[in-house]
């Protein structure tokens, strides 16, 4: 009873925000916003996970297609803050579906020119249309899934994409254990931080749709970010081959 009585609360307190969600005017404002926040966030979030991420990512270059050169598509490049971490010569796919974020990823691009862009869509991860069947050696989504509509779709999509042998590489934060403190709070933010997140949902249970998806062999781990009490930090890493 405490969660719903806690969430009626800060939904009071966010009345007006809610509002003017409700009337529409605060998507199309907060997607203009939300590209200035990541660029602050993010660079703090990836000193955090920088030793993660380099692990992670360190065993790309063994899913390189028959020519030699690694096919990558990132579905929510946001900011590209991936790219350093992507090894030299790579050809990359961007998506994202608020072209907001275009300014702040060719200036990553700059940053980053051992990489070569082959192109830019802006598109949502349950609808990868524009990309064909079967061509991506690899795909990519970090802090994605999250805020995602429909998780089950995003990993069809991702499975459709990846040609077979293909990887997919994921770090996302996830649902903290539900007898836990973490959990109680998640769920308690859970409503209003949809707003501030741009659609970000603490409590999704991505390890649940990663394991009911296709995969051929899924590596998977569980790890905590600093501080350990705030509502993000239980987050799962690594990758499934299609």
């Amino acid at each position: 009873l405490l969660v719903p009585c806690l969430q009626r609360c800060i939904q009071l307190l966010l009345l007006p925000l809610h509002v003017l969600a409700c009337l529409g005017f605060w998507d199309s404002f907060y997607k203009k916003v939300f590209p200035y926040v990541m660029a602050k966030v993010a660079t703090i979030y990836n000193h955090k996970v920088y030793k993660q991420k380099q692990e992670l990512f360190s065993n790309l270059r063994k899913f390189a297609g028959p020519s030699g050169q690694l096919m990558l598509l990132e579905i929510g490049t946001g900011t590209g803050t991936n790219f350093q971490f992507y090894p030299p010569g790579c050809r990359l796919m961007c998506t994202d579906p608020n072209p907001n974020f275009r300014k702040f990823l060719l200036k990553s691009l700059s940053e980053n020119q051992h990489l070569k862009l082959e192109r830019l869509v802006v598109a949502s991860g349950e609808d990868l249309h524009q990309i064909p069947d079967g061509t991506m050696d690899v795909v990519v989504c970090t802090l994605v899934l999250c805020s995602v509509t429909n998780i089950k779709k995003v990993l069809m999509e991702v499975l459709r994409v990846l040609r077979l042998g293909g990887a997919f590489y994921f770090l996302e934060h996830v649902a903290a254990d539900h007898s836990s403190w973490t959990y109680f709070w998640q769920q308690v933010c859970d409503p209003v931080w949809k707003y501030f997140g741009d659609g970000c949902s603490f409590s999704r249970e991505t390890q649940k749709e990663l394991e009911k998806t296709n995969f051929s062999e899924l590596n998977l781990r569980h790890i905590h970010i600093t501080p350990y009490w705030i509502p993000n930090s239980p987050h799962i890493i690594g990758y499934a081959v299609k």
